[in-house]
């Protein structure tokens, strides 16, 4: 693995598509770039020193990338480091295993690796007490569940309603609600395995590159919206693009507002499944 803060030529991460853009922007220039270095370490054997060489550059470059997703996750409590590291051992495995000639752009295909190693290491090594898979899983579909139930509803749910959503029985609800406890979150003022031993997680929030979040979420959305049928596409383009309202919508699909309003929930909820 590269060294924990090596450093990038660029800050931003080097977005990759199929192919070469003819547009003079930096970033295209930059995923042809990465492109063609995959496309060059592809024809060298495994043990040529050049392609090691590549390999690492590409690693490097795509680090800075890694860490934001990382910091996103990190900044729940658990040291931020540590989640970087997870994060660079995805990006190794994404570089060693991408192929060019699939024509899917690297950062399409690196992201939600990166994203299922950390996701892994939350899951498996962020609990303060030992909780059941079972428990943990069960934990992570709650919030979410609590999340759209109350915006459906206008209110908190039940736990009859919560156990409704996710096909379980009431006591496991109650048990998975117990089980968050189990899982502590830390002060602003914890100190971070960093170089300086002064270091906290305070000093850490605020510096973000805001382009980056577009960049993650674009990259995560791009294989789950390319599923949908022609008509959620249409119903999402209409409702988030052109701002129309759920009547406007359903007086050019000739559906009642409900039906349009039942048609987006559907829809939403299939890409938050996406999601992880």
């Amino acid at each position: 693995m590269p060294p924990r803060d090596a450093p990038a030529k660029n800050p931003e991460p080097a977005e990759d598509s199929g192919s070469p853009s003819n547009s003079v922007s930096p970033h295209a220039e930059r995923r042809a770039e990465t492109m063609r270095l995959f496309h060059e370490m592809k024809k060298l054997p495994p043990d040529d020193p050049e392609r090691e060489r590549i390999r690492e550059a590409i690693i490097r470059d795509h680090m800075p990338y890694a860490r934001h997703i990382a910091v996103r996750y990190g900044g729940r409590g658990e040291v931020v480091e540590d989640f970087v590291q997870v994060a660079y051992l995805g990006l190794v495995k994404a570089t060693d295993n991408f192929d060019p000639d699939h024509g899917t752009g690297f950062l399409g295909y690196a992201t939600p690796m990166i994203l299922g190693e950390i996701k892994r290491y939350f899951r498996d090594a962020t609990w303060d007490v030992h909780v059941p898979r079972r428990m943990q899983e069960l934990s992570s579909a709650l919030r979410k569940a609590t999340e759209q139930l109350t915006h459906d509803l206008g209110r908190s749910p039940t736990v009859a309603e919560l156990a409704e959503r996710l096909k379980a029985d009431p006591e496991e609800i109650t048990e998975a609600l117990d089980a968050t406890e189990a899982y502590t979150t830390a002060s602003l003022d914890r100190p971070v395995r960093m170089e300086s031993a002064s270091a906290t997680l305070t000093d850490f929030l605020g510096d973000d590159d805001p382009r980056f979040d577009a960049v993650v979420n674009r990259e995560v959305l791009k294989p789950l919206l390319a599923r949908l049928g022609e008509r959620d596409k249409r119903i999402l383009l209409m409702r988030f693009f052109r701002g129309m309202t759920q009547s406007e919508i359903g007086n050019q699909l000739g559906v009642s507002q409900m039906q349009v309003s039942r048609l987006l929930s559907r829809i939403l909820d299939e890409l938050r499944a996406g999601f992880g």
